[in-house]
């Protein structure tokens, strides 16, 4: 926070005489307070729901602002609601309440004087009865939103009481509605869940402070949830029940007999479901169970259908082939053929080997019979990308299938499903190794039931962000024909990039390269190794090779922790590349300056989140792993203008925490793209993530040159370590279970 200081905690008193500005979402305002000398300062913060004549006392500090001058940032909030005639017409002349504008307020105020708010509270239909044009249905409608704003406001002061933010505190109204103070009162732990989702740590400090019993059993269910969800971000649509317990009753502190007996009440409720598989119990929450199970049984069903032969198919294919003047290697004759044959296929193999033409020829041939086919990939840039190479419409999944604008949150729902499936005859997804659990669920439910489906990834690549590893299952369960094709072409052995990613794969070490290459190894240590990424960024790489720093040059790290972690890259390279300057807006969040061409990355699926096209188009939904640009900083309002490729995103209060600065990502958060330059560090990378396939992953981003940066024994460690990542899932013995489908 470059020009923010900050004094102690204090104390502020005063009447809201203005709000700026207020974000109906997340409780952040802007707004005008007049302190008892007369006085009127500036108030940013959560501050949910205030209006003009509410007195309010504020904890604190002040905060100097080169353009807005000197702020109150308050960070707690008792409300009074205004109790003398200017004030409460003040206060309703605001809008505050839906239909009561300036000349209704006085109207009220006039008939009621001191006691409005009371009489709207309490005995809101006197307001039919004494006040011109206020019908008995109206003046319910008045007492049942003042009530509900009344309600709003304790639950926000109450929960605050406790740690809980009022963005949280808003979505937990949203969802109890009038009961919310006794529900979380009983069980602070409901906080937890969808779509509240306040981490754990805080309902358990909430429910310290209420006095709840350490060993209740709200606590230890939550327990068990909150190891499951937090195992999804490390990909496990499950776990082991043993593991389950284990983890749980270490972190409660609970004996694991104690644990089991809860674990079993849960699972006679259904909260969480179990599954037997290799002699093993496993438990899923249900929506991952419902995802695999699904769609292990859907593609089954798929696999049943027959297929109509095609006559003609192999001189089709000849035909092709002196058309367009290139000669299909076997393996890429046999994909085009069972493409053409087969009700679903796996396409897959590294680069260099073919996947683009032999799709190229699947798609040719497919028009040529008449047939609607559909490209998706799981990001934007992995669907533009597509879209380049095919020179055929592609867009993302979540595109193809239509966010339903009632999804909320991070809760998937889409327009297209089994009562309202897509129009295609052939679907052809991209990147598949990206797909996770319950994007796949989502994209088979929108499927005809004679929809061809022809699957496209590279299996030595790292799974998906989500939980689940779905093109791996469906390969190992045998249940789809797989074609993988292994020969690389002459031009494309040409680019050592290339030739290089495949040694990775085989378990040897990579060639250096040299200053003609595409690829080449520098070595350095995390102590030198981030002023050297420094200079290349900013200095070599744009004098040899004309790339701009920010837009073609991406920093790839194994890790976010360490000196060259995508933490510390970050801050550095913000600082390198985009400097504090006179005119150019900054806003300071979490404890994070966001700035006005700053590179970010959205880091979690929203679909609330508004966006609007460049044609003026308008839509919901911002996705894991998108890359933009802030193009504003809006301090004032305390929100940021994104630009991800031709969206534009407006984030504010905490929808901003779902992002983070990207000129240094991790290689996880990488899939599905490609950048023109890649530096991949590879020095002091933890054991836990030193292994082949997220090197290749990271190798395989590079378009045009990739520099590996780091040490040599930690490069060969990473080769020689084969240990593919370890996902708890069920979803390949669900696609081999004969009972099922």
């Amino acid at each position: 926070m470059p020009y923010q200081q900050e004094s102690p905690v204090e104390r502020l008193n005063g009447m809201v005489t203005q709000v700026v500005f207020q974000s109906a979402g997340t409780g952040f305002c802007v707004l005008e307070l007049l302190l008892a000398d007369g006085d009127t300062v500036t108030v940013v913060g959560e501050l949910a729901g205030v209006a003009p004549g509410e007195e309010l006392t504020l904890g604190g500090s002040w905060t100097e602002h080169p353009s807005f001058g000197r702020q109150f940032k308050a960070v707690s909030c008792e409300y009074r609601l205004p109790d003398t005639e200017s004030a409460i017409l003040q206060y309703l002349s605001s809008g505050v309440l839906s239909g009561v504008g300036p000349v209704m307020a006085r109207r009220i105020v006039d008939e009621f004087g001191a006691r409005t708010l009371d009489i709207l509270q309490t005995d809101c239909e006197l307001l039919a009865q004494r006040v011109r044009g206020i019908s008995l249905s109206k003046a319910r409608q008045i007492g049942r939103d003042f009530n509900e704003l009344v309600g709003l406001r304790e639950c926000v002061d109450r929960l605050g009481r406790l740690g809980v933010s009022a963005a949280s505190a808003m979505a937990a109204y949203r969802q109890f509605g009038e009961i919310t103070l006794a529900r979380v009162t009983e069980n602070p732990y409901l906080l937890c869940d969808f779509p509240i989702n306040v981490p754990f740590n805080q309902a358990d400090d909430a429910a310290a402070s209420l006095g709840l019993d350490p060993e209740s059993e709200f606590r230890r269910r939550a327990g068990v949830l909150h190891v499951l969800r937090h195992n999804l971000n490390n990909g496990h649509t499950c776990l082991p029940e043993s593991k389950l317990l284990a983890a749980a009753g270490g972190f409660l502190q609970t004996e694991p007999e104690q644990m089991a007996r809860v674990l079993e009440r849960m699972l006679d409720e259904a909260v969480v479901l179990r599954q037997l598989y290799r002699e093993e119990s496993f438990i899923y929450l249900p929506e991952y169970f419902r995802a695999e199970f699904y769609s292990a049984v859907r593609l089954k069903e798929l696999m049943a259908i027959p297929d109509a032969p095609v006559h003609g198919l192999e001189a089709a294919i000849d035909r092709r082939q002196i058309v367009t003047g290139v000669t299909y290697a076997p393996l890429q004759r046999q994909a085009i053929i069972t493409a053409l044959t087969e009700r679903g296929m796996v396409l897959t193999g590294g680069p260099g080997t073919g996947k683009t033409t032999t799709v190229n020829a699947i798609l040719a041939l497919l028009e040529d019979q008449q047939l609607r086919v559909s490209l998706a990939a799981p990001t934007g840039r992995a669907a533009k990308r597509l879209a380049e190479l095919t020179g055929h419409k592609a867009s993302t999944i979540h595109r193809l299938l239509e966010v339903d604008p009632k999804s909320g949150g991070e809760q998937l729902r889409f327009v297209h499903n089994e009562s309202n499936p897509l129009r295609a005859d052939v679907v052809i997804v991209d990147e598949m190794s990206m797909v996770d659990a319950l994007l796949f669920e989502s994209l088979l439910r929108a499927l005809r039931p004679s929809c061809r489906l022809i699957l496209v990834g590279d299996f030595n690549q790292l799974p998906s962000v989500g939980a689940g590893n779905v093109l791996r299952g469906i390969i190992d369960s045998g249940r789809m024909p797989v074609v993988c094709l292994k020969e690389i072409f002459r031009q494309a052995a040409q680019s050592l990039i290339i030739s290089n990613a495949h040694r990775i794969v085989a378990g040897e070490n990579p060639v250096a390269g040299g200053r003609t290459d595409d690829f080449f190894f520098m070595q350095t240590d995390g102590a030198a190794g981030p002023e050297l990424l420094c200079e290349l960024i900013a200095k070599r790489l744009p004098a040899s090779y004309g790339f701009e720093p920010a837009r073609d040059i991406q920093v790839l790290c194994a890790t976010r922790l360490g000196p060259l972690g995508t933490e510390n890259l970050n801050r550095r390279l913000q600082q390198l590349l985009n400097p504090p300057a006179r005119g150019k807006g900054q806003l300071d969040n979490r404890g994070v300056t966001w700035r006005e061409g700053d590179k970010v990355m959205q880091t979690r699926n929203n679909y609330d989140i508004e966006w609007r096209r460049d044609d003026g188009e308008e839509g919901a939904g911002a996705f894991n792993g998108d890359i933009g640009v802030i193009e504003f900083a809006d301090r004032r309002a305390g929100a940021l203008q994104v630009r991800f490729d031709d969206r534009v995103f407006r984030y504010e209060g905490e929808d901003i925490a779902q992002l983070e600065l990207a000129y240094a990502v991790t290689v996880h958060k990488s899939q599905g793209s490609e950048f023109e330059a890649v530096i991949l560090p590879v020095a002091e990378v933890p054991a836990k993530l030193c292994y082949r396939n997220l090197l290749y992953t990271g190798v395989t981003r590079a378009k045009k040159l990739l520099i590996l940066l780091g040490q040599p024994a930690v490069l060969g460690a990473m080769v020689r370590n084969d240990r593919r990542i370890l996902r708890y899932s069920c979803f390949c013995d669900f696609l081999q279970d004969e009972a099922l489908g």
